[in-house]
């Protein structure tokens, strides 16, 4: 993943572009290109981590559209991250099954144990976290998904959530 600042405008890659064009070729028909802009997005954030202004404008002009429609469609998903953030993103599970047995506790613990609040990312930039809405797992909450791969880890304690960071830190 290639780091990405907001005043350093990024420069897709050929084999990018190569992607760009796998998407666009025999799924959406000419003219019709905005259509492609989810999984483009998506090929986007993998490449620089997220999001930025300059990016979403150079997505428009790929794709021929205004870059407002860009915008629209990345503010409006929560899966594109428009600032920033870890290598690793622990997404917390904050609605009401899993705070019943104790969502709000882990999100506490991710809070303390990686010295961060919210949506900031630890020093060495290999960890961000945040609440996020149903992750379609009830039964078997607390849960989080730790991107990019978005893999679930469910029944949560303080101790299987240190054991997560202590797993990746030496990944």
């Amino acid at each position: 993943m290639l780091k990405l600042t907001e005043t350093k405008e990024a420069k897709f890659s050929s084999e990018l572009i190569a992607k760009f064009n796998a998407v666009l070729n025999g799924r959406y028909p000419t003219g019709k290109q905005k259509a492609g802009l989810l999984p483009i997005l998506h090929l986007v954030q993998a490449e620089y981590g997220w999001l930025s202004s300059g990016v979403m404008d150079q997505v428009a002009e790929y794709l021929d559209i205004k870059p407002i429609e860009v915008y629209e469609v990345a503010t409006f998903y929560t899966m594109f991250f428009l600032e920033p953030r870890g290598k690793y993103v622990f997404e917390v599970c904050r609605t009401g099954p899993c705070c019943l047995v104790g969502a709000e506790k882990i999100m506490d613990h991710l809070e303390k144990s990686l010295g961060v609040k919210e949506g900031e990312v630890t020093s060495d930039g290999l960890f961000s976290w945040r609440g996020v809405e149903c992750l379609a797992a009830c039964g078997t909450a607390p849960v989080l998904q730790i991107g990019p791969e978005y893999t679930y880890y469910e029944h949560l304690t303080e101790e299987k959530v240190d054991e997560l960071i202590k797993e990746l830190k030496n990944k």
